[in-house]
């Protein structure tokens, strides 16, 4: 009997001290998105992270986890009926092969605190290929920020890429497309 309520009262104080990991749920998650040729800016839009959470322990951030709905990209810089067709090929399988590939996942596998933020290093899942990615992830109050380039070529997003294709000249899109996340919590 008085194992039993050792074991009660430890587990009481270990949750009423908050010695526990809090799962918080991200709402409010879009993705500024830009891709650019070799010469100038090219497309720029958004997509929403349709699910996600931050694990804190106390008031220090240690896990997380997003995914993001590949059917909701957006193109913010052409008139609806281009938009439309830029989109179609975003999804299309010389991109993302959204109808494949309906989600990109994010998961933390790593979190440093920094005088920026936290330096996080995660894995990402985008057309089912996965890679470890780092980045600065910035918390004020509840909300996050995040910046970061992505090498599409290491997730098989061949469409005229220097990787895969030579002699694109001025059609040669690249590699990197930069990522500004925002999201609260």
């Amino acid at each position: 009997m008085k194992k039993r309520n050792l074991i009660v009262l430890g587990a009481t104080l270990f949750l009423a001290f908050g010695l526990y990991a809090q799962k918080t749920a991200i709402s409010n998650g879009i993705i500024n998105w830009k891709g650019t040729e070799i010469t100038k800016e090219f497309h720029k839009g958004t997509i929403e992270i349709s699910s996600g959470s931050l694990s804190f322990d106390g008031d220090s951030l240690v896990d997380g986890a997003f995914t993001v709905d590949m059917n909701s990209i957006v193109c913010t810089d052409l008139s609806e009926k281009y938009a439309a067709k830029l989109v179609g090929h975003l999804k299309s399988d010389a991109f993302f092969g959204v109808a494949e590939h309906p989600e990109a996942k994010l998961k933390f596998t790593s979190v440093v605190p920094t005088e920026e933020g936290y330096k996080v290093t995660g894995d990402f899942t985008i057309r089912g290929i996965t890679h470890p990615e780092n980045f600065i992830i910035k918390l004020d109050g509840n909300k996050a920020t995040a910046d970061l380039e992505i090498d599409r070529s290491k997730y098989n997003v061949k469409f005229r890429s220097g990787s895969f294709f030579k002699n694109l000249g001025d059609k040669l899109i690249n590699d990197e497309f930069e990522l500004s996340v925002s999201f609260t919590y």
